[in-house]
């Protein structure tokens, strides 16, 4: 056994997933919950412990441990294999025998992270970082979160980082991969940030993965600079602080969602430590989903201003989609959340968060200003610019309540509005989900699951399969086929890695039928009893082909044929 199946035998993938679905729940042999690679309100996703396997039956996505971890986040194989290892305090073998081209860049780029990431600290806390210390003071930004974030002064010089990189040993063309070193039209090198505050960026399991910068020269034109998307870092992807707050979103069932990195530190310092920040990007369903395998409960508290509302108009229609409950973080006196923890105090800013009121409330507002509710046109276009936001709202009486309120804010009558709200939920077409294989046979329903689950009997169900003609026909040939062949080469007989040599065809046969969470489980007795059934039935059926070819040769007057049948019909019965 090599060390990733040696690896995957001592790891038990209902608790990987957990951390990242959560609320999963046990039926019989499998668990079920959300699936977090595509939206849905009914779960089709699914994990069966006993074939370290999962399936989502909605969007298809499939596989081991491995795949799982690899596709959550955007790992290579080793990465994962890697960081499962260390998770488990397994020791990994000799890096020359665990990595490929691209883990090595991936790992090259990830140590020139830490590195810079390093030395940004250290201009910060030295002799050039005193006036830079003495700015973020007066920001409010306390010592204490200077080393949680790992805040940074990158050089006023244009090339300290990159002698550092090439002093270490670095080749020019893995430096410039790294995103922190920038290539001028003569072909030069030069590092991309100079004189600004650093804000490391990190991945969901703690890894530097990318940096931004905040420009201290006030004539700068780019205020904020952040890293240009690398090998290791995809910035839709990525929420800022959410390595530190995903502890807290889980206790408190809550993610307070702001737009920039002083926010994040402002709300941090304030006691709110579930609060994350897009890295300089407009909200995105990727980062969503990171979201909500931490909460389904976003609180969002953007920059008050009119591209702040604008982008919570936006979020909250993201969020919506993909069912998360949406609730809204108002601050007086137009007032970014940084601003406001330093002038009305923790206290005060922890309240409004506990606060927050659904997004409904907030987006009446919003249209109570926009349109003139004096006007009957007025009243409609605000019952239009509300109504798709009532949809939103899984819960079928908060629905009824929010109808009736939008009823009396527009002076008209609730049972109109509820009507109107049922002929836009009519009109919605819904996503369907294809039908599951369904190979015909129930002796495959007791012996596939058998022959690929842990068996005790399994090397005696082969024995008794071999020679049975049916087997080789029909829809589930090429699985037993391929099940017979691992065996008789000594490989493991398992569903995963019986799943991994089959075409496509025959994985989704072969899901449908072992993965079938309403089927009982077999015991090998039932297995047994199958292989009796089958060969009884290839029995009955040579018999049959005898008497029917005894018969032609009487027709056909061939007495020898038909003699020599004979005798070999008495030799069976």
């Amino acid at each position: 056994m090599d060390f990733a199946q040696d690896l995957k035998s001592q790891i038990d993938i209902v608790r990987v997933i957990s951390d990242y679905v959560p609320r999963l729940r046990r039926f019989g042999n499998r668990y079920s919950g959300l699936c977090p690679f595509h939206n849905e309100k009914t779960p089709s996703f699914s994990i069966y412990a006993e074939h370290q396997f999962y399936k989502c039956f909605g969007c298809d996505a499939k596989g081991d441990v491995f795949n799982f971890v690899m596709s959550i986040e955007g790992l290579t194989f080793w990465e994962a294999i890697k960081k499962l290892a260390d998770q488990h305090g397994i020791p990994l073998p000799k890096q020359s025998q665990a990595s490929d081209d691209k883990t090595r860049l991936r790992a090259a780029l990830y140590e020139m992270h830490e590195i810079a990431a390093d030395h940004f600290r250290a201009n910060l806390a030295g002799q050039n970082g005193a006036a830079v210390r003495a700015y973020l003071q007066k920001r409010g930004v306390e010592p204490a979160s200077v080393s949680q974030f790992q805040l940074g002064l990158s050089d006023r010089t244009g090339r300290t980082l990159l002698r550092i990189f090439e002093q270490r040993g670095f080749k020019p063309e893995v430096i410039v991969q790294s995103g922190l070193i920038g290539r001028s039209e003569d072909g030069s090198l030069y590092d991309r940030f100079r004189n600004r505050v650093m804000f490391p960026i990190h991945s969901e399991s703690g890894k530097i993965i990318a940096f931004g910068g905040r420009a201290l020269d006030a004539e700068e034109k780019a205020k904020y600079l952040n890293s240009p998307e690398t090998e290791i870092y995809k910035k839709s992807n990525v929420l800022y602080n959410l390595n530190r707050a995903k502890q807290g979103a889980s206790q408190l069932d809550r993610i307070v969602l702001v737009e920039g990195y002083m926010d994040v530190i402002g709300a941090s310092q304030a006691g709110v430590t579930e609060v994350v920040a897009s890295c300089g990007t407009a909200l995105t369903v990727e980062q969503i989903r990171a979201m909500k395998r931490h909460s389904l409960n976003v609180h969002l508290n953007f920059d008050p201003d009119t591209a702040g509302a604008k982008a919570s108009e936006r979020s909250i229609v993201l969020l919506l989609d993909e069912n998360i409950h949406v609730r809204m973080v108002e601050l007086e006196g137009g007032l970014d959340p940084d601003e406001f923890c330093k002038e009305h105090g923790a206290d005060v800013y922890r309240a409004r968060v506990q606060g927050a009121k659904d997004y409904f409330y907030w987006l009446a507002d919003r249209a109570r200003a926009r349109f003139n509710m004096r006007e009957p046109q007025g009243r409609i276009e605000v019952f239009q610019f509300l109504l798709p936001a009532i949809q939103g709202l899984n819960d079928k009486l908060k629905r009824a309540a929010v109808a009736s309120d939008l009823a009396s804010y527009l002076g008209v009558d609730s049972g109109d509005v509820l009507e109107q709200f049922r002929k836009m939920a009519a009109d919605r077409v819904e996503r369907t989900i294809a039908p599951r294989v369904d190979p015909a046979r129930a002796t495959d329903r007791i012996l596939l699951p058998l022959l690929v689950g842990e068996c005790a009997n399994r090397e005696e169900l082969i024995e008794g399969l071999r020679g049975i003609e049916a087997l080789k026909k029909g829809p589930t040939a090429n699985i037993y086929a391929t099940i017979m062949a691992m065996h008789d080469n000594g490989e493991a007989v398992r569903f995963s890695s019986v799943h991994q040599r089959l075409r496509e065809a025959d994985q989704e046969k072969l899901a449908a039928i072992v993965l079938d969470s309403g089927a009982a489980v077999p015991s090998p007795e039932d297995g047994m009893a199958c292989v009796e059934a089958l060969r009884k039935d290839e029995r009955e059926a040579f018999l049959r082909e005898l008497k029917a070819g005894i018969k032609q040769a009487e027709r056909e007057g061939r007495m020898q044929d038909a003699l020599r049948l004979m005798a070999e019909l008495s030799n069976h019965n």
